[in-house]
């Protein structure tokens, strides 16, 4: 995985000094491809392992926070990253989930799936837990040698455009000063003292956003969430369910945490209720199978209003009242860059939660190529769009690649706002990427290959087995014959990678995991 220095045609490259924030799935996949593009790559992670969503973290925030819901609500940033509950499995299979070149194997070594113990082994299911996919990523951090590259406990806690001073490379371009310190110290601090703490401040010709959009919680607007005297709390920092035990606990959101958290709830609380925006949207086969497998499962409308007796009042006529223990807000999460300083040019709409003006959702028309940003998009295939978007962003820094002039890019995105709104999608759905825009972005800008055809008919079959069976599409076994072929070439190549990765020099130097694991 060596970096080139020079172009197709021989042609020599500029190598940039970037600054990557964030070593989880995105950030790992942008810096893999700067450093095969010939660039310089520094990685400021907080936690100290990459994995970034994926590395669970047992604590639900802070013990020190008093009310994290009125923190969350006031946006202040969480301290716990990782919003992962204990028995979380993928909802996509394991065989469109790995890097281009890179598959997400089972390992060989496998005990078992998802065991407990002190070291439990390896998940070789098609949907394997949370952890498993943090031990991929390990590996491929270690397999695109990018240990070197990754700072840990660092926590980024401002990004400006430098002053005039700081520039001067080719062309003057734009350079950007990143303060950051250490992430212990940052979660003992008050801002106040956070200002007056030791800081590291140092100078790149560009800075790659990639801090993901799964851990600031969004919380819904309900009449009486002030005055609820029971529990409160977001999704976010939901872990596991012996909490709720015996409870009647309401789930505000039906989306796929929500159904999720619901089904593990089932087996100790004493009724969970389900409250959708819309009851018939909501009420799908998959959800109408689940209510009548499960008595003490209900679904409702909207909340109209929580009472400070411990009621939870339904919308319309037949919404119903429940005496509840807890409410969780399943509702989704904020995009959040509180580090960074732009002077207006970028910027997050809170109401609709929109991050713009972004060309293609990755370069910001003005400041554009020296900020960008990977992950920004949902909906769409990963690591593969990160990837794509990580190539894209390393050609165009190098000079191989060229974009559209400020002008150009602002127009693109003015105009796909009023798409979007003439269609009449909420601008809150703005970085929803339908496929064929998400393998256009690949083709189109930096000659990434389309994932195969296997696997595109794979996920068709997953989706369509979701939504007809929350709790059973796992456990299908109903591939094509065109799907079952190509698994086999697919398995050969697991074997050949397996091998590969149990070099005995690579395994002893590989660091210790995660202790929190």
């Amino acid at each position: 995985m060596a970096a080139a220095c020079v172009d197709d045609v021989g042609k020599p490259r500029a190598s940039r000094k970037v600054c990557v924030i964030g070593a989880g799935m995105a950030g790992l996949a942008a810096a893999r491809e700067l450093r095969r593009e010939g660039h310089a790559v520094t990685v400021l992670e907080q936690a100290g392992d990459v994995g970034g969503q994926w590395l669970y973290d047992p604590r639900a925030d802070d013990d020190d926070e008093e009310d994290p819901l009125a923190a969350a609500a006031a946006a202040k940033p969480v301290r716990v990253h990782s919003s992962m509950y204990a028995s979380l499995r993928l909802l996509g299979p394991r065989e469109v989930m790995g890097f281009s070149d890179f598959q997400f194997v089972p390992r060989k070594s496998a005990a078992g799936g998802g065991g407990g113990g002190a070291n439990p082994g390896r998940d070789p299911r098609r949907f394997p837990g949370h952890r498993e996919v943090y031990l991929y990523l390990r590996d491929f951090y270690r397999a695109a040698g990018l240990t070197d590259a990754v700072r840990f406990n660092t926590r980024v806690v401002r990004v400006a455009m430098a002053p005039p001073p700081c520039r001067g490379g080719p062309g003057d371009a734009m350079k950007w000063v990143v303060r950051s310190t250490d992430a212990g110290l940052w979660k003992r601090c008050s801002d106040d003292q956070m200002a007056e703490a030791r800081c590291v401040e140092e100078v790149f010709d560009a800075v790659i956003v990639a801090t993901g959009h799964y851990s600031q919680p969004k919380l819904p607007s309900i009449q009486g969430m002030g005055d609820w005297k029971r529990r409160q709390l977001h999704s976010h920092w939901y872990r596991v369910p012996d909490p709720f035990r015996d409870e009647v606990v309401v789930l505000v959101g039906c989306g796929d945490s929500g159904m999720d958290i619901a089904l593990d709830l089932l087996a100790v609380a004493r009724e969970v209720h389900l409250s959708a925006k819309s009851v018939e949207a909501a009420a799908t086969p998959a959800m109408s199978k689940m209510l009548a497998r499960h008595a003490n499962l209900h679904l409702h409308p909207q909340i109209e209003r929580l009472c400070d007796d411990g009621r939870v009042v339904f919308a319309g006529g037949g919404g119903g009242v429940v005496a509840a223990d807890t409410v969780m807000y399943c509702t989704g999460y904020r995009y959040s860059f509180p580090f960074l300083d732009t002077e207006g040019k970028v910027a997050v709409d809170d109401d609709d939660n929109r991050v713009g003006p972004l060309f293609e959702h990755t370069f910001p028309p003005s400041l554009a190529p020296w900020l960008s940003f990977v992950g920004i998009p949902r909906k769409v295939m990963v690591p593969w769009f990160f990837e794509a978007q990580g190539r894209w962003i390393a050609g165009v820094l190098s000079g191989r690649r060229a974009l559209p002039s400020e002008e150009e890019m602002t127009r693109s995105v003015e105009e796909f706002y009023r798409a979007r709104e003439l269609a009449g999608v909420p601008k809150a759905h703005t970085h929803d990427v339908e496929p064929h825009k998400m393998y256009e972005l690949g083709e189109k800008y930096c000659d990434f290959p389309r994932t195969e055809e296997w696997k595109r008919e794979l996920m068709a079959i997953i989706s369509r087995n979701t939504s007809d069976d929350m709790e059973t599409f796992r456990d299908r076994d109903d591939d094509s014959d065109n799907v079952r072929r190509c698994l086999q070439e697919w398995y050969a190549l697991a074997e050949h990678q397996a091998q590969d990765e149990e070099d005995p020099a690579a395994a002893a130097a590989q660091a210790p995991v995660h202790s929190s694991l």
